[in-house]
């Protein structure tokens, strides 16, 4: 079945781009004044719409949040997703770990520890478990449960306390999921 491009016309489209915009617009914004600071105007003019737009997408700061939460959940795990896309069971672990590296090198919202610590930290904890289960899937045997684990806490420390050399970065996530170098 051939897949058909949606026009850019028609209004769900138009009304999808939008709120996407919006929450894209949500992480700079965020990643440049925290939670706290977060201003509703400078999200509307970072995603270049206007105030009332913002507001009949979003009726408060809270919804905002709580959308924009699952939106990036959600982004995240598109990404994993197309990461290991049609890859074997192998592949796909050594992908996933390239992923964790290459979306917390990339994302800007990665620095929001350095805004807004406590918030972080708590978002964390109902985080770390799902991350950790979902990683587990791709790790064989018995130790899956302690390697996923051991995973998602180099990666959370490395969110923390990013190093500067991506390779190092992977070469951490490889050894706590007990692979090998790949090439």
């Amino acid at each position: 079945m051939a897949q058909t491009t949606p026009d850019p016309t028609d209004s769900t489209v138009a009304e999808s781009s939008t709120r996407q915009r919006i929450l894209a617009a949500t992480a700079e914004v965020l990643c440049r004044n925290g939670m706290t600071n977060l201003s509703m105007s400078e999200v509307a003019h970072q995603a270049g719409v206007s105030r009332p737009t913002l507001y009949r997408w979003f009726a408060s700061k809270a919804e905002l949040m709580d959308t924009f939460g699952v939106w990036e959940r959600h982004t995240y795990d598109r990404g994993m997703g197309e990461a290991i896309a049609g890859l074997t069971r192998e592949e796909k672990l050594d992908a996933a770990l390239r992923f964790i590296v290459e979306y917390q090198q990339s994302y800007p919202g990665v620095r929001m520890v350095d805004l807004e610590p406590g918030h972080v930290i708590g978002q964390m904890s109902q985080v770390i478990p799902i991350m950790r289960e979902r990683l587990q899937r791709l790790l064989p045997g018995p130790k899956g449960a302690i390697g996923a684990a051991a995973v998602i806490r180099v990666a959370v420390a490395h969110y923390i306390v990013p190093g500067d050399d991506a390779d190092d970065f992977l070469a951490q996530l490889r050894h706590a999921a007990e692979i090998g170098p790949l090439p």
